[in-house]
């Protein structure tokens, strides 16, 4: 649990602290197609930050490899998909475009073995 929620937490600093930059420190300075594709990479890491919340939750009641699995696959996912938008938003380069959706899919995972994973302990 302590993992997942320290976790949690640095993901949404993170993605706050990107978030304020992109709404002060990009505006002006890169087209608006590359500020809303960083603003996405912050909005999609907060998201799955608060879903790391319940992955320490879930973690807590007991856990298990499909509880885990999801917390890797967040972070797979967050390192993968906003990863490569931020770099897309702030250089303009589409070289990580292919990793994407591997973030995206790496992100799908997760949700599936968070709900299969709660499913059990109900």
């Amino acid at each position: 649990m302590k993992l997942w929620l320290t976790l949690a937490a640095i993901s949404g600093f993170i993605s706050v602290a990107l978030g304020a930059f992109a709404a002060h420190g990009l505006q002006g300075r890169v087209g608006e197609h590359e500020l809303a594709v960083f603003e996405s990479a912050a909005r999609y890491q907060m998201y799955h930050a608060l879903a790391l919340i319940a992955v320490a939750w879930l973690a807590s009641q007991g856990g298990g490899a499909l509880v885990s699995a999801s917390g890797w696959s967040f972070i797979v996912g967050t390192l993968l998909f906003s990863g490569s938008l931020y770099f897309l938003g702030l250089t303009g380069s589409r070289a990580l475009v292919l990793v994407t959706p591997l973030g995206g899919l790496a992100f799908l995972v997760g949700w599936f073995c968070l709900g299969l994973a709660a499913w059990r302990q109900a």
